[in-house]
């Protein structure tokens, strides 16, 4: 996992940007205290975590991946940026008051330790704040029209939302709270299904290459046909029908919000 971000890490910053609202959604959900100290698990570089410290709040920013964080070191060296993962974190036990992750569940290789490690290290009654989608949503993209065997393997990655539930349940951490999220128009971070309603975003090389679908999972032959035929279906009009077909109120993305119950 380390080796797949050192080389996303190179000009990331370009398309992965701190989205505002989705910068407002996490700390409406995390709701913190200018006087506790947060972590961001899995944080890359540093977008959301710097943009939140930016508002008073004291933050550890751990991720796996020492080119990200030598990124990150350089945009805000008053955050405590570390070497780690989900699954050791390296903290001390109760030492953080609330843990965001956003879009990094799906590379904790396994569910229950990592939720155990960050149970681990999160006060009592601290709040846990996951960003993510779920198979059932990311069936939903159009995208799998055009880049099928990408799409389902982004979605072999993911853990379904009672797969998630189960695990933090098994060790202590209750999901009292979920959010959808539908992309909006004005999205800043340049994520996987950032193109929903601007198709051409995806035959930007730099968009792409910010993404780990694409730039990670992706067969090339597959992608270099699936810009074509899109290239096609936008020219021709056909895109608009191809979209609707996958309308959904699933939502795109979802908000997972958990509590450790240990009083």
């Amino acid at each position: 996992m380390a080796i797949k971000y050192d080389k996303i890490g190179i000009d990331y910053n370009i398309t992965r940007k701190a989205d505002p609202f989705l910068t407002e959604q996490l700390l409406h959900h995390l709701n913190p205290n200018k006087d506790g100290t947060y972590l961001d698990i899995g944080c890359g570089t540093g977008n959301y975590t710097n943009e939140i410290q930016k508002k008073g709040f004291q933050f550890i920013g751990i991720d796996p991946s020492k080119k990200m964080l030598e990124k990150a070191k350089t945009r805000n060296k008053s955050i405590d940026w570390k070497i780690g993962s989900a699954e050791n974190t390296g903290l001390p036990q109760n030492s953080v008051d609330g843990i965001m992750a956003s879009l990094t569940i799906h590379h904790w290789v396994d569910l229950k330790k990592s939720f155990l490690e960050l149970k681990r290290v999160l006060k009592p009654n601290g709040k846990i704040v996951i960003f993510t989608s779920t198979p059932e949503q990311m069936e939903g993209y159009w995208l799998k029209h055009y880049f099928p065997k990408m799409l389902a393997d982004s979605i072999n990655q993911m853990p379904t939302l009672k797969k998630v539930e189960s695990a933090m349940k098994s060790v202590g951490i209750e999901l009292y709270k979920t959010d959808e999220y539908f992309i909006k128009p004005d999205l800043q971070d340049q994520f996987l299904y950032c193109g929903k309603q601007n198709p051409e975003l995806y035959f930007d090389s730099q968009i792409r290459h910010g993404i780990s679908s694409f730039s990670s999972l992706a067969n090339r032959i597959e992608v270099k046909q699936g810009l074509i035929d899109l290239r096609k279906d936008i020219d021709n009009g056909k895109f608009d029908k191809v979209a609707k077909v996958y309308q959904n109120n699933f939502g795109d993305y979802l908000f997972i919000i958990g509590r450790n119950t240990t009083k």
